[in-house]
């Protein structure tokens, strides 16, 4: 059974499984129900205190897939994974989507748009209670990469933040429930993540728990390579982890991953040092 909180101090890890065909890192590799439950259960087994459970990719680019098609992908797997004692949370910007998976046994809702996609999403959060990720969104994959234009990255992630969270209290749901994502990767170019990255600890200052997703993303495929020599994406988790010990030092609340023992072992790293570091004051 997953831990409600990790048995080491920091940040929580929220585990990935892509039930898609189509995700940037693993797509199909996990499509098979029982399969994707059997990885869910490993991920927890590994040190992920929530498994994230996701039937639409979110890549820029990705075309939506009909709400029955999510609702069969997504479903069987929260199912599943309940019963087997893990706490599942579920990715997804359709109520009813959201609505059903609660059903199902999930008991947070990862909405990758805040609540902007559907603007029914706010009435199933505020009538549950349930804790719901708000993450920094303009527009949906195929047009995102097209918004993608700030005059301070940070400052302005910090503004639309608030003003996501004054939205959502005042459609009911509860400033407590409320979770924080910045949006790596979403409406933002290597510049924009490198920066919003660097100014993670304003994200953390307006308050609420922050959930940082870095984990295999295309601006870490790129850095410190030539065109045409980028990491592929399973080859990432070495810089992934890394940006986990920047989070943890940072004060985020949790980080959602695709690889859990990589993760674990950087927050493992970042407390020894830190303990290390406070003995010798």
């Amino acid at each position: 059974m997953t831990p409600a909180t990790p048995a080491r101090p920091g940040p929580l890890v929220m585990g990935i499984v892509n039930v898609t065909p189509d995700s940037f890192s693993d797509g199909g590799e996990w499509f098979d129900p029982e399969r994707a439950v059997e990885h869910g259960v490993e991920l927890a087994d590994q040190g992920a205190a929530i498994v994230d459970v996701g039937g639409e990719s979110t890549r820029p680019g990705a075309h939506r897939p009909s709400e029955e098609d999510e609702l069969a992908r997504v479903l069987p797997v929260v199912e599943g994974l309940s019963e087997q004692g893990v706490t599942v949370s579920v990715d997804t910007m359709r109520a009813s989507v959201a609505r059903a998976a609660l059903e199902a046994g999930a008991t947070m809702i990862n909405d990758v748009s805040g609540g902007l996609a559907d603007p029914q999403m706010p009435s199933v959060v505020a009538g549950t209670g349930t804790p719901f990720v708000a993450m920094h969104w303009r527009g949906h994959s195929t047009r995102m990469q097209s918004l993608a234009h700030y005059d301070d990255v940070v400052e302005d992630v910090c503004r639309e933040l608030t003003e996501r969270v004054e939205a959502l209290v005042a459609e009911g749901v509860g400033e407590d429930q409320i979770i924080l994502d910045p949006g790596i990767g979403f409406a933002k170019t290597a510049e924009h993540n490198w920066e919003l990255l660097a100014g993670l600890d304003a994200v953390v200052a307006l308050g609420l728990p922050v959930l940082l997703g870095t984990s295999r993303k295309g601006f870490l495929g790129s850095v410190g390579r030539t065109r045409g020599a980028e990491r592929a994406p399973q080859q990432r988790d070495v810089a992934t982890a890394v940006t986990t010990m920047h989070a943890a030092l940072s004060g985020v609340w949790a980080v959602r991953v695709h690889d859990v023992v990589a993760t674990v072992d950087a927050l493992d790293v970042t407390t020894a040092l830190a303990a290390a570091a406070g003995a010798r004051r």
